[in-house]
């Protein structure tokens, strides 16, 4: 499966609506971007089970705003709606592999319950 351009009106519905979705926020004038990028689609051709799309910061700044990018490239990894994974910097083959095995892994009601758990206690805090 090829990668996709994500925008601010495909976003939300691409990381809600897919299991496993990593996203790519990059920059045409990135060089650690440009080398990441065929690292990033042979992923993509090996992994056609999880959605991998690609966020052009200079293209959506608010977006690359709202989801805190402040370095690129950045990898973030969604698994049911739930980011799991974030990262700046380019990744070597053998490890973008490896983190979504990881994230294939995932036991997603025990990721819940942790997040629930934080939460309580973020409340209990305020």
């Amino acid at each position: 499966m090829a990668t996709v351009e994500l925008t601010a009106e495909t976003f939300e519905k691409t990381v809600t609506s897919n299991g496993i979705v990593l996203v790519d926020f990059w920059a045409e004038w990135c060089g650690p971007c440009k080398r990441f990028a065929p690292v990033f689609e042979e992923a993509s051709e090996k992994h056609p089970d999880v959605t991998f799309g690609k966020i052009d910061t200079e293209a959506e700044q608010q977006l690359a705003a709202a989801a805190q990018i402040t370095s690129i490239p950045t990898l973030m990894a969604f698994r049911d709606s739930i980011l799991v994974f974030s990262q700046p910097g380019a990744l070597p083959a053998p490890a973008l592999d490896g983190i979504i095995e990881q994230i294939k892994g995932l036991d997603m009601d025990d990721v819940k319950a942790q997040l629930a758990a934080a939460q309580e206690g973020e409340t209990a805090q305020s």
